[in-house]
């Protein structure tokens, strides 16, 4: 009994691998499909792993499993926040050129605040900056 509960939760764990691929494929933007992977696959990646628990009937081994679950989890998560905070940038740039650059000019550097080291003014670095435009 234990084995065909333990056959039935891989093959749920399967399909929702599946379901994961095919919404990667599918999907129209990033966003989307990073959901659908980091949903789908780690729920099917839970599904996998409880079964083979199941199968195997110590505790020892579900222990194990249900640690690599959650770091798997885990790992996911902080991939898929720096992968959608990635995209969310680039579409910012993309679609707000003047975000990018501010909305007084360009971006300041070290150099413009009289950080540059080379014993410029330290002041706010505009006294010159004004005098230019």
């Amino acid at each position: 009994m234990a084995d065909l509960l333990g056959a039935v939760l891989v093959c749920l764990g399967a399909l929702f691998f599946t379901a994961g691929t095919v919404g990667l494929l599918r999907l129209p933007d990033q966003r989307s499909r990073l959901h659908a992977l980091t949903k789908a696959d780690n729920l099917g990646l839970g599904f996998i792993l409880l079964g083979v628990a199941v199968m195997l009937g110590s505790w020892t081994a579900g222990g194990v499993m249900v640690l690599i679950w959650l770091l798997a989890v885990a790992g996911a998560s902080v991939s898929a926040h720096l992968l959608a905070t990635l995209e969310a940038s680039r579409l910012d740039d993309v679609e707000s050129p003047e975000r990018a650059r501010g909305p007084h000019g360009p971006p300041r550097t070290p150099e413009s605040h009289g950080l540059s080291g080379s014993g410029g003014a330290s002041g706010s670095g505009d006294a010159g900056g004004e005098a230019d435009r």
